[in-house]
């Protein structure tokens, strides 16, 4: 039971930091090749969007590590990449001409989107039966602005109907919060894979 509930608990960590970590990937990229490529035509442009583009492999190991910590499941390591040789110029060609790196770099980015469903998933399938199960000791307090379906928390017995409907969704919560979470975990696992095949 202690190791279900830790289980849980780790999940629900999970998909709070891939709302955070997909949130930075979407700001992160799209400020800086914009800043970047605004900013080209300068000598500072071109070493920013360098190391922008480099970042990639970077972040796919934080991403890799942050699975494996999370949800056990194993995703091969990236092997490192070479340090390219040539003028910046050359090296940011190199970069921009790169396929898994953009796939890399836009599968990061989806991280953004899959972070919103993410924070939405865990205030519905964790936080959300928590508070119905909370319900009966609500309305000793006073508290009755819980409504569902036009049932307000305003007598016991609705307050025990929310506390049953609260352990009935947290156990619904809990395998579809595992689920999702095992879906982002192989969706990494695929992010990664595509891009140690370059």
């Amino acid at each position: 039971m202690n190791q279900m509930i830790r289980k849980h608990v780790r999940n629900f960590c999970y998909l709070l930091i891939t709302f955070a970590t997909g949130l930075f990937y979407l700001c992160f990229y799209m400020v800086g090749i914009t800043f970047g490529v605004a900013m080209s035509f300068t000598i500072v442009g071109i070493p920013i969007l360098y190391y922008v583009l480099r970042s990639t492999e970077t972040f796919l190991q934080h991403e890799r590590i942050r699975t494996k910590v999370y949800t056990d499941i194993s995703v091969r390591t990236i092997p490192a990449r070479s340090q390219e040789e040539g003028s910046m110029w050359e090296r940011v060609k190199g970069e921009l001409l790169d396929e898994h790196n953009w796939r890399a770099i836009i599968g990061l980015m989806l991280q953004g989107i899959i972070g919103m469903l993410s924070l939405i998933c865990a205030a519905l399938f964790y936080l959300t039966p928590i508070i119905l199960l909370l319900s009966p000791v609500l309305y000793s307090f006073g508290v009755s602005s819980i409504s569902f379906f036009g049932v307000t928390n305003s007598t016991l017995r609705s307050s025990l109907f929310f506390m049953l409907l609260g352990a009935l969704f947290l156990w619904i919560g809990a395998y579809l919060g595992n689920s999702l979470v095992k879906m982002i975990g192989r969706y990494t696992r695929r992010l990664v894979k595509d891009f140690a095949r370059r």
